[in-house]
This record gives C-alpha cells, sequence and structure tokens, in this order.
C-alpha cells in the first residue's frame, strides 16, 4: 500500500475506529495520586494472562517479568540482534496492541544516528527506506520539532544540536567503543564536551530510570506533568542490565494487522510497565504516533518493516560491526 493510499485510510480508519474509544467510558481518577484505571494482559500459551494494573503499578522494576519475557518467541536477525513479538489486551483503544521487540547486543554491532539532509537542506525527510541498504535494524530516533530534532544531538563526533532543557529527558550516547550510555537531564550539560562521542540523541519523557525506578510524573497525575491517561502508539528504547539494549514498537491489532498504522495504544505509564516487564533498568520515549516506524533485516536478506506515515528528521541504525564505518550519517547513503 503507497503513503497516498495509507493516508487515505488512515484518515477512514480514525473515523471508523473513534466508537471504539468512545465506547469505553473515560476512567476519572479517584485522588491525585492515582493513575486512570486500566489493565495489560499478554497472550501466552493460548490464554490471556494480566500482568499490570493501574491501582497497583510497581514504582519499581527490579528484573524483567516472566509472563512478559516467556511470551517472546526470539528469532536471530543478524550476528547482535534479535527480534519478537507480544501481543497485549489493554483497555479501550488498547485492546489489542502487538508490541514488536528488537534486542541489540552494541559490543557485535555499530549503532549510529542517519538522517536524510541533502545538499545542505534540513528537513524531516527520514523514513526506514532510507536506512542504509546493510543496515540490521532501524528506527526513527529521537522527538522532533517541526523539521528538527529536539535537543542535543552528536553526528558522526561533532554536535549537531546543542542540548535540550527538561526534567524527564533522557540522552542516548554512543562512545567510540561502540557502548550505549544513558545520561539523565541534569548531567548532559557535563557530557556535552566530553572525549569520544560518536552519537548523541535527547528524547522525552522518561520512562525508567535509575535502577528500574518509575519517575513520579509517569506514575502519578502531577500538575504539568506528564499526560499519563493519553493512549497512542508507541516507540520506546531501553538499556537492559546485561549491556544490551531493548527497542519496543506498538502497533494496533485489530483486523489481522490491517489497521496497525492507526495511532491507537498504550498511556505513558502503560509502555513505562512494557518496557520494565523487559526487563530494562532505564528507558525513555521515542517519537511514536504517525511518526514510529521500524525495519528488522534478518542475515538472508528478508525485511520486515512497519512503516510510519510521517517523515522525521532522524533515525537510529544498526549496522554489521565490519561494515558500520562506511555509514555517511548525514544523508542516508551507504558508501560502498
Amino acid at each position: 500500500m503507497n503513503t497516498i493510499a495509507r493516508r487515505a485510510l488512515y484518515g477512514v480508519a480514525l473515523a471508523g475506529c473513534a466508537a471504539l474509544g468512545a465506547a469505553q467510558p473515560r476512567m476519572t481518577t479517584r485522588g491525585p495520586a492515582t493513575l486512570p484505571r486500566s489493565a495489560l494482559a499478554v497472550a501466552q500459551g493460548g490464554a490471556w494472562r494480566e500482568w499490570w494494573r493501574s491501582d497497583r503499578a510497581p514504582v519499581q522494576w527490579d528484573a524483567a517479568l516472566p509472563t512478559v519475557e516467556h511470551a517472546i518467541a526470539w528469532h536471530a536477525a543478524a550476528d547482535g540482534v534479535e527480534w519478537g513479538e507480544l501481543r497485549l489486551a489493554g483497555d479501550g483503544q488498547a485492546w489489542r496492541i502487538r508490541v514488536i521487540v528488537a534486542r541489540i547486543d552494541p559490543r557485535r554491532v555499530r549503532v549510529r544516528l542517519d538522517t536524510a539532509f541533502a545538499h545542505g537542506v534540513l528537513g524531516a525527510r527520514w523514513t526506514i527506506d532510507r536506512a542504509p541498504r546493510n543496515a540490521v535494524l532501524a528506527v526513527n530516533a529521537g522527538q522532533f520539532v517541526g523539521s528538527l530534532p529536539w535537543g542535543w544531538v552528536v553526528l558522526g563526533g561533532r554536535e549537531f544540536l546543542a542540548p535540550g532543557h527538561g526534567p524527564l529527558s533522557t540522552a542516548v550516547v554512543v562512545d567510540a567503543s561502540g557502548a550505549l550510555r544513558w545520561v539523565s537531564a541534569d548531567r548532559v550539560a557535563a557530557m556535552r564536551h566530553a572525549p569520544g562521542i560518536v552519537a548523541a540523541f535527547q528524547s522525552f519523557p522518561t520512562l525508567l530510570e535509575g535502577d528500574g525506578s518509575v519517575p513520579r510524573a509517569v506514575r502519578e497525575p502531577v500538575v504539568d506533568g506528564v499526560d499519563v491517561g493519553h493512549p497512542d502508539a508507541r516507540l520506546a528504547i531501553g538499556a537492559l542490565r546485561d549491556g544490551r539494549v531493548i527497542v519496543a514498537l506498538t502497533r494496533f491489532d485489530a483486523l489481522d494487522g490491517t489497521l496497525d498504522f492507526v495511532p491507537f495504544g498504550l498511556t505513558t505509564p502503560e509502555m513505562a510497565a512494557l518496557m520494565g516487564a523487559l526487563g530494562c533498568e532505564r528507558a525513555v520515549m521515542l517519537d511514536g504516533g504517525i511518526s514510529s516506524q521500524m525495519l528488522i533485516r534478518e542475515a538472508d536478506g528478508t525485511t520486515h518493516r512497519w512503516p510510519g506515515i510521517r517523515r522525521v528528521p532522524m533515525g537510529l541504525v544498526v549496522l554489521p560491526r565490519a561494515r558500520a564505518a562506511r555509514l555517511v550519517t548525514l544523508n542516508g547513503e551507504d558508501t560502498r
């Protein structure tokens, strides 16, 4: 289906599916520190198993939740990259959600930022179709404002944009060894001039901080805080305790995936719970909704695509270690 057809169907689908969301009564909170009521179940062994409720949501995730982790059948895409899927059932628009999960070992691949800038013209033109031909995984990165990424961006070892300011922002930094580091908002300024940074980007909101701790603004409704009741298609990146990285993308799963591009999905607290249940100790949201997109390419060339509708300024790509240095980070082309 081409982009024009997808956008037309998107408009029809939103109108048709609006009744689904409207059919679910909007729950009011019982107090200033109570999340809107919701629950999540995972498909496992032919049954739905509830694993999270907003009225008893953990404030910290110490380890992966076996009920969720064991529901994934992992497939090797390439050396250092595995992927699998989950099916979730939630409330309202999230009544059926498919989650695509990629698990990356940075020690066995190279992680880089990719853009679609051309001839000195800046613009939001990146999609997974612009990813290098040898990319094992590609996904949109960070958040954006207009045609530019939001916040701190380092491309090819040079600072492209200065840090943004926000208490729930997190920077993901790739150093010269290929390792990924997670930098909290209060440490970004100090990290800005550290040697050996190859790539970096900021995003928000932070879903997990410290050792799996859920930020207060994500687990409680607070004034001027995160909208804890808004459901949307979601995309997040997280760090496992063993150094590996998780990227999770949600898709609406009605009608056998026909409407998977409709931006119905999880709330921010539910996405934080998902990343915690997958074993992440740190996690941050990436631009979701109609921007979210992912590509996974297996060793035999089989390509799995979950396209978005909106073009974005920047993507995160995972490349085979032996070939990574050949990526030109400013134009989305592979120099071979």
